[in-house]
């Protein structure tokens, strides 16, 4: 095992309750599959495209309470 493992678990009994949860929260999130640039570049990509058609007009925009109102009926 590393160093930093080793040292982990023989301190780990000193960590508060809230620092050992905030430790196994990054441990469980690194976990988690690799981060794709790619994909938030494609969002970015696609908010400034929406912004640039709703400053020109070329699309109109729907109010908060129109969308709760057809999402209820």
């Amino acid at each position: 095992m590393s160093a930093v493992f080793n040292q982990v678990i023989q301190n780990i009994g000193e960590l508060s309750s809230d620092e050992k949860a905030l430790v196994a929260h990054c441990l469980i999130s690194s976990l988690e599959s690799k981060h794709d640039d790619n994909v938030d570049k494609a969002w970015a990509e696609l908010a400034h495209q929406r912004f640039v058609e709703l400053e020109s007009g070329d699309v109109k925009g729907v109010s908060w309470e129109n969308i709760k109102k057809e999402v209820i009926s």
